[in-house]
């Protein structure tokens, strides 16, 4: 099966669970943080990899019923790592490394950015310290050398931007051409 087909199986399947505590689905979060890429003029695959960075969520063997509300997240899934792993099978590094690292943008943002914590959800507030809190002096310095690091904090702020309730967003079908166009080897 192809992968494209997977990722459309798994929106649909995941279609109407909530978006871990948020008022949006995690259909509606990839539609909106899609969007915001593109209303970025970004490239197709940081369009691509705004789509895909939370999938990790869906593909995992957690039961997302079980944490769609802060009151029962109580662990971090590691999905920013599931995502990579699935996707590196048919997605180039330009797609899997801003995605590999979104999380770990967060967590810089909140050592460097004032009152960027103060613009975050409550659900993502909880999930931020879940994964380590702002980072160490030490872990600052690891990710300002990644090579990757400027698109992950691009695609944490399409993230942030990306859970408002009942928002017009183009269809799935759109932005899964898109990623047809950045598979490694696109099919014909």
């Amino acid at each position: 099966m192809q992968i494209i087909t997977e990722i459309e199986q798994v929106f649909f399947k995941h279609r109407h669970i909530p978006y871990l505590g948020e008022v949006v689905t995690q259909l509606e979060h990839a539609l909106q943080a899609a969007r915001e890429a593109e209303r970025s003029h970004a490239s197709e695959v940081m369009i691509t990899a705004a789509l895909l960075h939370d999938i990790g969520h869906m593909v995992h063997n957690l039961p997302l019923e079980d944490v769609n509300y802060v009151g029962f997240w109580n662990q971090d899934d590691g999905h920013e790592l599931v995502a990579e792993k699935w996707l590196a099978r048919a997605f180039p590094e330009e797609v899997i490394q801003p995605i590999r690292w979104h999380v770990a943008a967060k967590r810089y943002l909140a050592a460097t950015e004032p009152g960027y914590e103060n613009q975050l959800t409550a659900a993502s507030v909880h999930v931020l310290q879940l994964q380590g809190g702002p980072m160490s002096k030490a872990e600052l310095q690891e990710f300002e050398a990644n090579p990757w690091a400027q698109q992950a904090i691009e695609v944490r702020r399409w993230d942030d931007r990306a859970k408002t309730p009942g928002r017009t967003t183009p269809a799935l079908e759109h932005y899964l051409e898109i990623a047809q166009h950045c598979l490694k080897t696109p099919a014909r």
